[in-house]
């Protein structure tokens, strides 16, 4: 069946043009002006007034994730209809093995959990710990499985985090091998000996879960892991950029030619730390996140980077708990805290507002830095990220005067709460297509969980465009 989505303005590949789009079997057909009629279609959509993106690719969320305070809020499931809800039709989540598990292991249990998906998905993989031997298991799963990139983690040593031998391993596997490393950039043992240093002065509530990892911190550990990759020639991914002195150490190094990929999310350009003060342990606990919100400086910087190129995706790091669960250790062990806030579905709408509506940044720009870059980084690209011939029909039907504001009653992920509860935005999908599919329109998600593809990704970008 033919498809013409009709009269919208496509926003596309840095473009901004009124066009009709036609699709025929989950692809885009054709693109032009006054489609219909020359081609024929059976069923049309009506996008007038509307800007027509390419559907959202959020390279960072995490769902089904198991930790020590349990298992985050949502599953495949849930959290895929979510994304759909807010116009992303593409997500990228982990695969985080056990340091004493096989990688190939880890990654047929993460794609079995995943088969729930409603919207297509794909898989990092990541290293908690390098042996011998590893290097072969992530040649099987990143050349044969197509999970073209692995993260790293320089925090969080006493559990899934490695130390700098480690990684420079990985580094040298990764030349060898050539897939994209992506890096949690704090220094791990810096944050351990913060977070001794407090409880021991009986600073034991969430409140000063931020003291904890200070902005210097992540800087550090940003400029050290961009070292270590430039000593080995790797392109380097640092995933959540959240403060100046990460901004900073990326621009030197991008000023020295080095290839750097900088992603931020929506958290960290719109909230600050005053979110951890006033409200008591439990308000504060829900803020609970790593890196922790940071003041408003960063914010500015961040904002500096968006608009000028420095950062060039945005993402979700999509990990939402239940406020109980939040809120058990709040005031004894800020520790303790599960790290993560839900936001797959928000993304697109809070960029869009605090980003387009308020003059930061272009639609074009917006559509790279949630579409089309990502998928270009990661490999997807032009299947994912783009409106041409040949690519897939994910198409986001965007109405700009649409005004709301978020609440946690009626959101799609699954938890009881959200960080972002109040704000007043302005836009968001009216209709969304997943594969030339309807999988939102007017309120509800047509998409059934299990629908979603697994994403087999080649290589992508070295963060330099290319």
């Amino acid at each position: 069946m033919r498809t013409l989505v009709r009269g919208g303005k496509v926003v596309t590949d840095g473009r901004c043009f009124g066009a009709d789009v036609l699709i025929e079997n989950g692809r885009i057909l054709a693109l032009g002006n006054d489609l219909a009629e020359s081609l024929a279609a059976e069923h049309e959509i009506d996008a007038s007034g509307c800007e027509v993106f390419p559907g959202g690719v959020d390279p960072h969320v995490h769902l089904e994730l198991a930790t020590a305070a349990g298992v985050s809020g949502d599953d495949f499931a849930s959290g895929t209809r979510a994304a759909l809800a807010g116009g992303t039709t593409t997500i990228l989540d982990f695969v985080t093995p056990g340091r004493h598990e096989s990688l190939s292991a880890a990654l047929a249990d993460r794609k079995k959990a995943a088969r729930a998906a409603a919207c297509d998905y794909g898989l990092h993989m990541s290293v908690t710990r390098w042996r011998d031997g590893l290097e072969d298991e992530l040649e099987a799963c990143c050349e044969r499985e197509g999970a073209g990139s692995v993260k790293a983690y320089l925090a969080y040593q006493e559990s899934i985090g490695i130390d700098d031998r480690e990684f420079l391993n990985l580094l040298d596997a990764a030349r060898r091998l050539k897939f994209l490393i992506l890096v949690h950039a704090e220094t791990g043992v810096m944050v351990s000996y913060l977070q001794q240093r407090l409880l021991a002065a009986g600073k034991t509530a969430a409140a000063f879960h931020p003291l904890s990892r200070p902005a210097e911190v992540e800087g550090d550990a940003v400029g050290r892991a961009l070292l270590m990759a430039r000593l080995a020639g790797v392109p380097l991914y640092i995933v959540h950029v959240s403060s100046r002195q990460g901004i900073d150490a990326v621009a030197a190094a991008r000023q020295a030619g080095q290839a750097v990929i900088a992603e931020t999310c929506p958290q960290y350009l719109l909230l600050d730390e005053k979110r951890y003060a006033g409200g008591g342990p439990a308000t504060a606990a829900a803020f609970v996140m790593s890196p922790p919100l940071r003041g408003r400086e960063h914010q500015a910087a961040l904002w500096e980077g968006v608009a000028g190129g420095l950062v060039q995706t945005v993402g979700s790091d999509h990990c939402p708990f239940p406020l109980a669960e939040k809120e058990r250790h709040a005031g004894s062990d800020f520790t303790r805290i599960p790290g993560g806030i839900g936001g797959v579905e928000y993304r697109l709408p809070l960029l869009y507002t605090f980003g387009v509506k308020a003059g930061r940044i272009s639609p074009a720009r917006f559509v790279d830095l949630v579409s089309t870059r990502p998928a270009k980084v990661f490999g997807l690209y032009p299947r994912k990220g783009t409106i041409r011939p040949g690519s897939d029909a994910d198409l986001v039907v965007w109405d700009p005067e649409k005004k709301w504001t978020v609440a946690a009653a009626g959101q799609w992920q699954r938890c009881d709460h959200t960080v972002y509860e109040g704000l007043e935005l302005q836009g968001g999908p009216r209709l969304v297509l997943s594969r030339g599919e309807v999988a939102y329109a007017e309120g509800k998600v047509a998409a059934d969980p299990g629908r979603g593809l697994y994403l087999a990704r080649g290589r992508g970008s070295d963060g330099r465009g290319r």
